[in-house]
Order: structure tokens, then sequence, then C-alpha cells
């Protein structure tokens, strides 16, 4: 028997205190429905719990109208169940949203709503997991639990760019989390801040709607087409790493953009030294799919600037010198796991909310810690770790579970009752 000070006990209870069968979730977007649908395929049961009103908030709430799947929909479906037949090659923002409301029904996935995990702990006297959480209202939860599985998701938070003068720019500034289409930037000037797949897209549709985009690209990036004679890039380096070594496929991707897209360096695109696939693998950065933005940039609609020195009023003062004006900013500039904000005394996840240990090894922590969605490889990645963490899960699960077949008492034997109570 463990014994408590009050003061312990008063730290466990002082706000409503459940305990929860089976492992908790923290968060409910595609992460969090591949590991609860791959738990009620295995029997276990779960609790999952979700800061926003509604799954898959991200591609709810902070996505572009004109989003599409950037990979072929059979590198993005979730355990145990297909996009429909009917679906394109890349379903559209819509398509996607009902494929996870569809998927949650299936499951009977039925999150706690408006949730905000506060912190997270294990306590090493009791052996379990001790999760606070408020709801939308302000009221405070907690939760012991035996196992933690974090799927809150590479894209928590937004990230905002440290650049002297924003707060005083006095236009117009939007991340593109809040985004949604051109047609409100109709003839204004407008300076996207960043390059990747998002500052890409949306300087695409700014050009769409009549805005005259320029796009800001200070680093270096891979830019790659979406398909080579017809066949998507991302299948077929998929195919070509069965056989060759990564570096040798890096080549290869390499060249198939140079020779499809030209020498972007003549429009001030500069490409890394490391390879796509090698500079995915190892800092977590996506290559760029054109989907049309290259042509808009050498058709003059799009203008690529370097790096922003600093803003002031109504203007962006840039690396080389020149001053120029701009009636908007949209700030492309990604996302961060918020991990760190909340789970406490673990060393699993790095100061930047990522499991230390690399991927393939790096869904499984210590004391019932998982994490899924942190690969840096897509929904592929987040479905393999969701079907790990179940399996391994379960495995302890059923064998608590299973009966244990007990010895027959021996006739005219007395025994004294022992009741024992463990805190």
């Amino acid at each position: 028997m463990v014994l408590l000070s009050s003061d312990s006990m008063d730290s466990l209870f002082s706000s409503p205190c459940g305990w929860v069968n089976g492992p908790i979730i923290i968060g409910v977007g595609p992460s969090g429905l591949a590991v609860a649908a791959s738990l009620r395929e295995q029997g276990v049961p779960f609790t999952v719990l979700e800061r926003a009103d509604c799954i898959a908030s991200l591609w709810q709430k902070r996505t572009y109208d004109r989003l599409k799947l950037h990979l072929p929909k059979q590198f993005c479906e979730l355990p145990r169940m297909s996009f429909p037949e009917d679906y394109p090659e890349y379903p559209t923002r819509r398509q996607f949203i009902d494929y996870l409301e569809n998927y949650a029904a299936k499951f009977d996935i039925k999150p706690e709503f408006n949730h905000t995990v506060l912190s997270a702990r294990y306590d090493e006297t009791f052996g379990l997991w001790h999760v606070r959480a408020a709801s939308a209202a302000g009221a405070k939860k907690e939760y012991l639990c035996r196992w933690l599985i974090v799927a809150s998701g590479e894209n928590a938070e937004r990230v905002f760019p440290d650049i002297p003068g924003l707060s005083g720019f006095g236009g117009e500034v939007t991340h593109a989390a809040d985004y949604k289409s051109g047609e409100a930037y109709r003839g204004k000037r407008v300076l996207v801040v960043g390059c990747g797949n998002s500052g890409m897209e949306v300087s695409l549709d700014l050009s769409d709607h009549g805005a005259q985009p320029s796009m800001v690209v200070r680093d270096a990036v891979h830019v790659l087409p979406r398909e080579v004679l017809g066949k998507s890039t991302f299948e077929l380096a998929v195919l070509l790493m069965r056989w060759l070594p990564l570096w040798l496929v890096d080549k290869i991707m390499v060249l198939l953009a140079w020779l499809v897209l030209g020498n972007l360096a003549k429009l001030g695109i500069r490409r890394p030294s490391v390879g796509p696939l090698e500079l995915k693998n190892t800092h977590g950065r996506t290559p760029v799919l054109d989907y049309g933005a290259l042509a808009r940039i050498r058709s003059g609609d799009i203008t690529v600037v370097p790096g922003v020195s600093r803003f002031s009023k109504g203007c962006a003062e840039l690396a080389d010198g020149r001053v120029l004006n701009f009636d908007a900013v949209v700030l492309a500039t990604g996302y961060c796991s918020n991990v760190p904000q909340w789970l406490q005394g673990n060393d699993f996840f790095n100061k930047d909310g990522y499991p230390k240990t690399a991927f393939p090894h790096g869904w499984k922590g210590q004391s019932g810690l998982y994490a899924v969605g942190f690969t840096r490889r897509g929904l592929s990645g987040a479905s393999a770790d969701a079907v790990h963490t179940a399996k391994d899960i379960a495995r302890v699960w059923k064998a608590d579970i299973k009966p244990t077949k007990m010895a027959p008492v021996p006739k005219n034997k007395c025994h004294r009752r022992s009741i024992s109570v463990v805190f």
C-alpha cells in the first residue's frame, strides 16, 4: 500500500478526476482518427481529447478553398478504409474532410470536443499518466490513464516570423491558416512570405483572382513537377526507392525536375545541394510540387523577391536593398508542434516537439507514451504509427484481461478474506 500526504491528495483530486479505461488520445486530426480506429479494431477502449469543436480542425478551419491533397489518394488513406472509387486522384479539401468524417462514423469515434490539454505528466508513484484539461467554458477536469497517445500533430500552432517592423506595417497581415481565397485581394499588391507548397499555392490563387502577388524566396528550395509523363512524381520516387539507394533516387528526381521545369535559378529559385528526399528525411523540409505557379512566375504574374529585411508602413525593405509598396501580407510560414507546451517531465520529445528517435522507431516511448503522426512523412507515416501503437497496446491489454485458471479450493478449508485498498 502506498500512503499519500494530504498535499499529494489535494493536488491529485483538486478537480473532477476520472479513470480512463484504456489510452487517452490527444488530438483528433487524421493521426488521432487513425490510431482510434486501429484501437477499435483491436477491441481496446479509448478516450479522445480535442481542443477544437470538430475533427480535423486544421483541414476544416485553417486551409484555403483551392487546397487539394498534394499526393495521390492511395498514399493518403487511413487504416482500414479506402477513399471512394469516384474520388479523383487528388481529392479536394471538402472531399478529404468528408472522408475523415465518414471514417470517424464508421469506427464510432466520438471525441470529447472543446477540451484543451493543459498538462500531461507521468506519475512514477502510481505508474499512471495524469492529464489535466480545460473545457471551452473554463471548467477543469483531470484524467488518469495507463497509456498516453500524442496525436496533436506537426501542425498544431502557426509559426510567425520575427521580422522587424511587421507590427507597424499598417496593412492587412494574415497567416496562411486564415487565408481562404484571393477574391478579397483582387487588385491589391500582396507580399507572400514563404515559398513552400502553401506559399506557392497562395501566390497562384492570388494571381487567379486578379491580385499582384510577390513571393519571398529566401532559402534554397526543391521544386518538383507534380507529375512526370502522367505519373505522380511521389509515386515514381516510391517505386525507385524499392530498387535504388536514396542518393541515386535524389539525383534522378533532380534531373527529371530540370528536364521538365528547366533552370529555376533564372527565376530566382535556387536548389539546395542536398537532394529532396534526403532533405525531407533529415530536416523535414518537404519539396514543393508545382501546380502551375512556375508558369505564372515565368509570365510575370507572380514576382519572386529575396528575403525581407524589415517592414515599415505600407512597405517592405528587401535583402537586396529595394523598398516595395504592398497593400497586404500573407505569412505562409508554416506550423509547428505544441507538445513541449503541455507534456511535462519527459525527454522522449525534443524541444521542437518531435520524437528524438528517428523514423521508423519514433512511435513508442517509455511508461506507456506513444507518438502518432510525427514522422514528417505525411499520412502514410501517421497510419504506420497508428497501427504499430494499437497493436502494442492491445498486446498488453489482452494479456491483462485474459482470464486465468484458478486452483480449486480444498473442501473444509476456511480462508480469511483480505481486503486491501491501493491508491
